[in-house]
């Protein structure tokens, strides 16, 4: 527990004022404190840290990794203490900017068609929403609320499960008619099989054999995609077979577009999502969350 003299909101501020002014003097004419209060700060801000965070062998000043790192978590601790006053002042009615970075199928999918009904509940929050299948670092990109499908790695920030779906394999008619349809796992060595172009919990596609044990077939073809969104087109296209969330391609499926494929050899896995946020132990923004709060109340993936 820190000591109650330390404080450790003003150190910080300290700290992220001489990284963007680009100087110990420059801060501390902003700051109104003399060079040499801003230094011995500084000092003993990495003392009780263990850590350099600035390196002071050249004239201008340069952030140690361990201090460019510092820099993002005190930035980030800043606004979260100044949301944190907003709130309390306006009896913590959400307000503000919510930057929520989501998988692109459940932005398509799921999320945009909510957002109307959030913004319409919320109408003090702005959303500034990304669109990516590529795992994030929220600090990084200064995003409150990250959606990722599939499982979590280890890591400090939070998670709260939204939903989980079945995976199917599917094909169009398109691409079955002249290539005919797989009927059992070792049929696919024939076959287009589709990937991502960014690296996933598993290395191929699980499936069960005829005497019911485990099977990984390799993911081989001649087209890589970004994101589970471009792969359902691309399927749709008939450039081949893909495997996705059953939540996912359901419409295309009962619509004919898409046929599921060896479905008696289908290991019965699930795919979860979930809503990653940063928030362990400390204050957690009216902001962000009425959005965790609402996706609970309105996302259906079973």
């Amino acid at each position: 527990m820190a000591r109650p003299d330390i404080n450790r909101s003003g150190e910080i501020e300290v700290f992220v004022r001489v990284v963007e002014a680009g100087s110990f003097s420059a801060a501390a004419r902003a700051l109104r404190m003399t060079p040499s209060a801003v230094s011995k700060l500084i000092a003993r801000l990495e003392a009780r840290l263990g850590a350099r965070l600035v390196s002071r062998s050249t004239r201008k000043l340069l952030l140690t990794p361990e201090g460019a790192a510092f820099y993002e978590s005190g930035l980030r601790i800043l606004a979260d203490m100044a949301a944190a006053e907003r709130e309390a002042a306006a009896g913590a009615a959400p307000r503000g900017r919510l930057r929520v970075n989501t998988y692109v199928p459940f932005g398509v999918h799921r999320l945009i068609p909510l957002l109307p009904r959030f913004l319409e509940r919320y109408p003090e929050i702005s959303v500034d929403l990304v669109l990516t299948d590529s795992v994030i670092d929220l600090m990084a990109e200064r995003a409150d609320v990250a959606i990722r499908a599939g499982p979590l790695g280890e890591s400090r920030l939070v998670a709260r499960k939204l939903g989980q779906s079945p995976v199917v394999v599917v094909a169009a008619p398109s691409y079955l008619e002249p290539h005919g349809t797989p009927l059992t796992p070792a049929d696919l060595d024939t076959h287009n099989r589709m990937g991502f172009g960014f690296v996933r919990h598993i290395d191929g596609w699980p499936f069960l054999d005829a005497r019911g044990n485990a099977v990984m077939i390799p993911i081989t073809g001649n087209a890589q995609v970004s994101d589970g969104e471009a792969m359902r087109l691309m399927t749709l296209a008939g450039a081949g077979i893909s495997r996705l969330a059953r939540w996912h391609v359901a419409a295309d499926i009962a619509a004919g577009r898409l046929v599921p494929l060896l479905e008696d050899f289908n290991p019965g896995d699930e795919e979860a999502t979930h809503a990653v946020y940063v928030g362990q132990g400390r204050h957690l923004p009216a902001r962000v969350r009425a959005f965790l709060d609402f996706l609970a109340e309105s996302v259906r993936l079973g």
